[in-house]
């Protein structure tokens, strides 16, 4: 049986002098002679004396802990984002704490308060796709917990988020493909309570107008971003009086199951598909996306860190400024389908 860690004052006792006194010596203090501190360090030492951190840094108010909530651990671009995340925490000697919320905003709701009563120093955080109340993160404000939002963020800036410029990557998206010479484009758009499914739309509409084409509502279609939702919106498209002969997926996630659809019907060559994250697997597959939007996860992750990293170091947060970062997309083509 292993037994329990020794305390300062079990040192303190068998030296008879105050845990006070055993905490100073270990600490170098001058006020503890060169002797004392000797005996103290040696006894410690044989005892296997280890500090305890969560006392000390319980002390200094802070736990040196940053909390991460995103929906997906298993998606390539969170799992991208996180490695910008930790190597940027490591920098400042920050652990990271990592939750899931599955894209379920009770979940999501959950994680917040788990994450609160952990004492996190701060939280980076992609909302799941039916958060359409923020409530639970206001809450963090009455603990001094800054909150910052990365790629899924809510439809404000009163808020800290790092974001890409969805609006302009739909733009580009859908300028290649009117080049290509596409006139009937369709949109399998996210859930409407995403403000990255309102950019996308937004990006759409502007791409549509500048190229002085009548904007038809009924070619973009929202989805659960589920296979089964994926199906559904294929369905409209294939049954629609002016069937697009391209269409735009949400993601490489949706690209892939309306590839998977579209195969099974065999109507696969009847549609060019872009769509956006630009996942390494995509230019291995048959039928690939012609091209992807690149929305640089690590770069999103990292940003996202040094601003939480830089408001727990330096909290003032009566007189703070927002931090709204952009980060600029690029469209990525598919050289075997070009």
């Amino acid at each position: 049986m292993q037994s329990k860690p020794t305390t300062i004052k079990e040192i303190a006792k068998i030296l008879k002098i105050s845990p006070s006194s055993v905490s100073r010596g270990l600490h170098d203090h001058p006020s503890i002679g060169a002797v004392t501190r000797e005996k103290i360090k040696q006894l410690a030492k044989s005892l296997s004396y280890q500090p305890n951190n969560a006392a000390i840094l319980f002390q200094k108010g802070k736990t040196y802990t940053i909390g991460v909530i995103l929906p997906e651990l298993s998606e390539h671009f969170f799992s991208t984002a996180i490695s910008a995340i930790e190597d940027e925490a490591l920098k400042k000697n920050y652990t990271v704490i990592f939750a899931q919320s599955h894209d379920n905003y009770e979940q999501e709701v959950k994680l917040v308060e788990k994450m609160k009563n952990q004492r996190v120093d701060g939280l980076l955080v992609s909302i799941s796709k039916d958060t359409s109340n923020f409530d639970h993160f206001e809450k963090l404000n009455t603990f001094n917990i800054p909150v910052v939002f990365f790629d899924r963020i809510p439809p404000f800036k009163n808020v800290h988020y790092v974001a890409c410029s969805l609006e302009t990557a739909t733009v580009k998206a859908l300028n290649y493909l009117l080049k290509k010479g596409h006139r009937s484009i369709g949109m399998i758009n996210g859930p409407a309570t995403l403000f990255a499914s309102e950019e996308r739309k937004d990006g759409y509409i502007q791409a549509i107008s500048f190229n002085r084409l009548k904007f038809d509502p009924s070619l973009i279609v929202n989805c659960d971003l589920t296979e089964k939702g994926t199906i559904e919106a294929a369905n409209e498209f294939l049954n629609h009086k002016r069937k697009p002969t391209a269409i735009v997926a949400f993601n490489d996630y949706v690209a892939l199951f309306l590839i998977k659809y579209f195969k099974k019907l065999n109507v696969i060559n009847d549609f060019d598909i872009v769509s956006y994250a630009n996942l390494p697997i995509i230019s291995y597959i048959d039928n690939s996306p012609i091209a992807s939007v690149e929305q640089y996860p690590y770069l999103q992750g990292q940003k996202a860190a040094n601003i939480l990293l830089d408001l727990m170091a330096n909290p003032n947060p009566e007189n703070q400024a927002f931090f709204n970062t952009i980060v600029e997309s690029d469209l990525i083509v598919n050289e075997v389908n070009k």
